[in-house]
């Protein structure tokens, strides 16, 4: 990912901020310019709550090489409280505890870096709560 790229997209990243259709009350994550619910073209600005729970999930058994290091991971779809649904890493879980609807919470975690020197990225993954 591209340095410039990283940048802008810190504020839903970090802060978790969502856009809320201000015709209709939809909520997008990451924000949308125009919402396909009613075609309105404002939005507040809201923070996502961070608790949630699991829809579904997978566990990586052989990753991408970037990954290797940490597999098995488990990838899964959580629902927050505010009904937006984000596809993120299950960390802190023993495998044998996963089910469907198990209570989470998001944290923000280093994901990756940029060889030796270069960018660290963080983002959201999600641990039982």
């Amino acid at each position: 990912m591209s340095v410039s790229k990283y940048w802008r997209e810190i504020p839903h990243r970090y802060r978790l901020e969502a856009g809320k259709c201000k015709q209709c009350g939809k909520i997008y994550f990451p924000g949308r310019l125009i919402c396909p619910e009613c075609g309105g073209r404002e939005f507040d600005t809201i923070q996502l709550k961070r608790e949630g729970k699991l829809l579904t999930y997978t566990i990586i058994h052989v990753g991408p090489s970037r990954f290797a290091d940490q597999v098995p991971y488990v990838v899964g779809i959580v629902e927050l409280q505010d009904g937006v649904r984000l596809l993120c890493q299950v960390a802190d879980c023993d495998l044998d505890r996963l089910q469907i609807g198990l209570p989470v919470k998001i944290e923000f975690r280093r994901i990756s870096e940029e060889g030796e020197a270069g960018i660290i990225h963080y983002g959201y993954k999600c641990v039982p709560v």
